[in-house]
């Protein structure tokens, strides 16, 4: 036999933390804890609002949680139905363990559902941001998606390593990995040194990105100007706030291609002569014949 549908209190602006052993028996009662009739619409309006899904409390745009590796927190969604006829919806979670008191549920026309749920923070959950999403979707395949918020608990590390830095035509490569435990926005300097003098002296500048914990992105740095002609020595320094620093140096050559295509010529002219007086050195009936020892150090001329 269903539970009854009864009404609860409006759940607190930030949920408390509790414990696994706290949340279990919560989980164990009926999928649907909460149905609120909302005030009648009328029939044109009730249709065109439609449903919606939010965080229980007025003003969050997305469920905020904070907790150490290991335990569970909870908190409540509320599934709003202001149309003029029932809505089926499914519950689902992206990037965190999140588990329902009902993935699945049914709510009236004008009514308010408040569904409670965990999320459970790994055993071995380094400290840090972590981010997830609440999934709810009609069986017209309409959803709303309301963020997740994950702090773990434990002392801030920040830490961040440049790495495969490369130049490739007129873009300097690199990749930049978190290596700590916070949202990391990083900062950019980059020197280059010819054999003739500076040729890139750029400033540090903030990057328009934040860099996750754990996580690695491949990213460029323009250099149209880049010399025809030179030996180059690159290098790159990133900082970031809580002291996370560190620098990576590469060096590239520069050559023309028509240096290159006269060079290919050169050393193709220089293999056919080597061929010729080969074959200069043996008779007609194969022996070798022998040469003036003078020869051998006078230059060889090659007409271009």
């Amino acid at each position: 036999m269903p539970s009854p549908i009864r009404a609860l209190p409006p759940p607190a602006t930030t949920p408390p933390v509790r414990s696994a052993r706290s949340v279990l028996p919560l989980l164990c009662l009926a999928g649907l804890t909460a149905v609120l009739v909302l005030p009648a619409a009328g029939p044109a309006a009730a249709a065109a609002q439609g449903w919606t899904a939010a965080p229980a409390g007025a003003g969050r745009p997305a469920f905020y949680a904070e907790g150490a590796a290991g335990t569970v927190v909870e908190d409540t969604l509320s599934v709003v139905n202001r149309g003029g006829r029932p809505v089926t919806v499914r519950l689902a979670a992206t990037g965190l363990r999140v588990t329902f008191a009902d993935r699945g549920l049914r709510v009236p026309a004008r009514t308010r559902a408040d569904v409670p749920f965990t999320v459970r923070v790994p055993a071995g959950a380094a400290p840090g941001d972590r981010s997830g999403a609440v999934v709810v979707r009609d069986a017209g395949g309409r959803s709303r998606s309301v963020p997740v918020r994950l702090r773990v608990g434990g002392p801030a590390l920040s830490a961040l390593t440049v790495e495969h830095l490369a130049v490739h035509g007129d873009r300097i490569t690199y990749d930049l990995v978190n290596r700590g435990t916070t949202v990391l926005v990083p900062r950019l300097a980059v020197h280059a040194q010819g054999v003739f003098g500076t040729l890139l002296d750029r400033a540090p500048r903030t990057l328009p990105l934040d860099l996750p914990p754990g996580r690695r992105l491949r990213l460029s740095e323009p250099w149209p100007d880049r010399p025809a002609l030179d030996a180059v020595r690159i290098r790159l320094t990133v900082t970031a706030a809580g002291g996370a620093r560190d620098a990576a140096g590469t060096s590239a050559r520069f050559v023309p291609r028509g240096a290159v295509a006269a060079a290919g010529g050169a050393v193709a002219a220089l293999a056919a002569l080597i061929v010729v007086r080969q074959r200069a050195r043996r008779t007609p009936d194969g022996g070798a014949v022998s040469e003036d020892p003078r020869s051998e150090t006078e230059p060889a001329e090659v007409v271009t």
